[in-house]
């Protein structure tokens, strides 16, 4: 059986004529794109130009919500009710599935993007699932075919498939781990990973040995690595996402969306 993985990024952040990223560049590279629905970046226009882009690379498309925080860029976490978050995750999944159907498309996935993901991820490991829970069910009511991605081996995903919801285990290429399994804050030395040489080693070992190694040099292993996410405003993401389809071809491993 030929080993597979799926490779995802961040992107349509872009929003009026202030451009970020690189999304024609790495949409040539990737299998999966978590676009941006308007609140923490990209809009209207910016939602429709990527999702044309990644249909015509065979790119799965997905819908990446977060914080209604532009200036913040979603980095930000904000004190909402159950009923904000799965209200303002809906119409974000509303507003990515409408577009990319009116051009021909299908919504395949959900991720939420930064510190909503991140609320949502290390809320659940301190047993607070709202912000999960929300998301879920966020899902549930606008359709229960569209998978989620969520931090690998965590207790997101664990209450996500109690919810009855499909899951895709996500690893990270580009940030640094700590030793329970969330990422380092963005505020910290080290949390932004640009070598190449050290994202392809990462990415390989987290596929072919189940392994994560933390920003203190532990080993976290046993982890199930559906897809590897890649960030479209990390300077040289044009050039991680390359060489990182290439390493995994090399390998024998097949870049594929899963869905």
């Amino acid at each position: 059986m030929t080993l597979s993985i799926d490779m995802n990024c961040d992107m349509g952040e872009s929003f009026g004529h202030y451009v970020l990223g690189f999304d024609e560049d790495i949409l040539k590279n990737v299998s999966s794109a978590n676009i941006a629905c308007g609140f923490h970046a990209g809009d209207y226009m910016v939602m429709d130009k990527t999702v044309k882009m990644a249909m015509e690379n065979n790119v799965a498309v997905g819908a990446h919500p977060g914080y209604p925080d532009l200036q913040g860029f979603g980095r930000r976490s904000l004190d909402m009710s159950f009923d904000e978050l799965k209200n303002m995750i809906l119409y974000q999944i509303g507003a990515m599935e409408a577009i990319t159907r009116a051009r021909g498309g299908r919504l395949v996935h959900v991720k939420c993007h930064g510190a909503l993901g991140n609320d949502a991820n290390n809320r659940a490991i301190k047993g607070d699932y709202e912000v999960v829970e929300a998301l879920g069910q966020a899902v549930l009511e606008y359709d229960k075919n569209l998978a989620v991605m969520a931090f690998a081996r965590s207790a997101m995903v664990d209450k996500l498939r109690e919810m009855g919801l499909k899951v895709l285990e996500e690893v990270f290429a580009d940030r640094a781990y700590n030793a329970d399994c969330s990422l380092v804050s963005r505020k910290q030395p080290g949390s932004l990973i640009t070598s190449s040489d050290e994202v392809i080693e990462r990415v390989l070992k987290m596929v072919k040995e189940k392994t994560i190694v933390t920003i203190d040099g532990q080993e976290i292993k046993d982890i199930n690595a559906d897809t590897i996410c890649f960030h479209g405003d990390t300077p040289t993401a044009v050039e991680l996402t390359r060489k990182a389809q290439e390493a995994f071809e090399k390998e024998g491993i097949e870049v594929k969306n899963p869905l």
